[in-house]
């Protein structure tokens, strides 16, 4: 029997020298090892919007030259794409819509390398989205896209305003006209990457002592040299924008979110068009795709495989709570962000009445950030019973880091669509306080563990209750989702991939 040919698409290599693209790329990666053992399955992988021809070019596609040589027969890579990648490099470019060059190099990527049953797009980061459409010239082919954050919706991905709130409104596009703080530079974004790409090609590795010291260098050259050739050629040197001072006068007119409105608006529009199912990672993710335009009926809840159902399967409830004087042992894992939720916790924490926060203990493993966020740790540290701190983590630190937790924290502000991290203390069997935005919620499937997301005294009733023993941990344990492992998960993919019609499957967003 033929094996069915599946091609899937993200930004970034799997095996990219610089481990860009987060957890996406470690699913990927788990993904592409799994089907390896697939004989059924010939699996193979696209990326585009990193690098680039120097001095530039039309868009055009090769197999992968650069980085490890594992999989090498079966990677590919578009280069000189319209769109810059990840999606904040691009921010605002029409290109994000449409462009016809780079369309017709993935047309031909297509034409060359298939036929393929089915496309799995992980994303549409660095490729127009009008690619959905060019698809439909392989009627054999299905196309599938999974909703790892909300590139279709929002330019930024994270529908995180101004670096600050989430965005609960758009304002018809009027918004995302000021939402980044800092709106990078197409052109030098451009240099980069092609000066990367031909350091990769050179045999030089990212990271290496050669490859960073080639690469600051070069660029501090060309960027004095292009503003050398400009001025020999009579051309003005570009130079930052500057805002208006003393006695200079501005245009005050209402920002124009027209073009932000347009391209949501078509990027659904050819979702609906040419998808054969759109798979968000949680049902957090699938309503919000559903009030944002996308048809409920290719819509398909598919939580991602991952290594931590071992765990899961290894471990069992605990005593809850584990110390015997009084007091809950709490863990606040990932990174000192506003979005992550970190400094409402400070500031929950702070405002906490005394005889409550006494009987916390707090172990937070995350990255140091500036001297006043430690600073303000250090002073709450005498206020809990107990305060530890680890600079960050490895996978194999998790079971020492949270051998003695009872429960974790997942205080977010933004829609984190499913975070690794209330996975990972999932899986060893630690209840999970967390915030109603998100899929974190979802693990547990307890509402007594959900305040609301940004409320302080929300938090503080949830925090209370445990204290008081009003939260019935055996009953937590009993409704609480196992975690999905990667075969179960491939197996979901597979019955997804082999159906016929493009209204079909199990319709997993009630």
């Amino acid at each position: 029997m033929k094996p069915r040919r599946i091609l899937y698409y993200n930004w970034v290599d799997y095996l990219d020298d610089e481990k860009r693209g987060g957890g996406v790329s470690v699913y990927q990666r788990n993904l592409m090892s799994a089907l390896a053992d697939t004989p059924e399955i010939d699996a193979s992988f696209l990326c585009s919007g990193v690098s680039y021809d120097l001095p530039g070019g039309a868009p055009r596609w090769e197999q992968m030259r650069h980085g490890p040589d594992q999989d090498r027969a079966r990677r590919f890579e578009i280069i000189n794409s319209a769109v810059l990648a990840p999606a904040h490099h691009g921010f605002g470019d029409p290109a994000q819509v449409s462009d016809a060059a780079t369309e017709a190099a993935f047309g031909d990527f297509i034409d060359k390398t298939g036929p393929y049953d089915v496309i799995h797009f992980n994303t549409l980061e660095g490729l127009p989205a009008a690619v959905l459409k060019v698809c439909a010239r392989w009627p054999q082919m299905r196309v599938i896209l999974s909703l790892h954050n909300y590139y279709p919706f929002c330019p930024q991905v994270n529908l995180w305003h101004q670096e600050r709130a989430t965005c609960a409104d758009f304002d018809e596009g009027r918004k995302c006209v000021h939402c980044l703080p800092h709106v990078h530079d197409a052109r030098h974004l451009r240099l980069s990457g092609g000066l990367a790409y031909r350091l990769k090609l050179a045999g030089l590795t990212p990271g290496t002592w050669t490859f960073d010291q080639a690469f600051r260098w070069t660029m501090r050259i060309g960027g004095r040299g292009a503003r050398v050739i400009r001025r020999l050629k009579g051309l003005p040197v570009r130079r930052p924008r500057r805002r208006g001072g003393p006695g200079q006068l501005r245009s005050m007119s209402p920002p124009d979110g027209a073009p932000f409105a347009a391209r949501r608006a078509k990027v659904v529009e050819l979702i609906n068009a040419h998808c054969h199912a759109v798979l968000g990672v949680s049902q957090a993710v699938c309503r919000l795709a559903q009030s944002f335009g996308v048809t409920e009926t290719i819509l398909h809840r598919s939580y991602i495989g991952t290594r931590e159902a071992t765990a899961f399967a290894q471990t069992s409830p605990r005593a809850f709570p584990q110390a015997s004087d009084s007091t809950l042992r709490l863990a606040y894992l990932g990174y000192m962000r506003r979005d992550k939720g970190f400094y409402f916790l400070l500031q929950a924490l702070e405002a906490m009445p005394h005889d409550m926060a006494r009987r916390l203990r707090l172990e937070v493993a995350a990255r140091r950030s500036d001297r006043a966020t430690m600073d303000r740790l250090s002073e709450l540290s005498s206020k809990l019973a107990e305060l530890t701190h680890a600079n960050g983590y490895a996978h194999d630190d998790l079971d020492r880091l949270l051998e003695k937790v009872d429960v974790g924290l997942v205080p977010v502000l933004w829609h984190d669509n499913l975070p690794q991290v209330a996975i990972e203390m999932h899986a060893r069997h630690i209840p999970l306080l967390c915030a109603d935005m998100g899929g974190a919620a979802e693990l547990g499937r307890c509402p007594d563990m959900v305040f609301a997301a940004g409320d302080i005294k929300s938090f503080h009733d949830r925090i209370a209750a445990l204290l008081a023993g009003e939260i019935d941990m055996q009953a937590y344990w009993q409704g609480a989702m196992a975690p999905v492992d990667m075969d179960s998960h491939l197996t979901d993919l597979l019955a997804i991939y082999g159906a016929t019609d493009r209204h079909d499957g199990d319709q997993s967003t009630g």
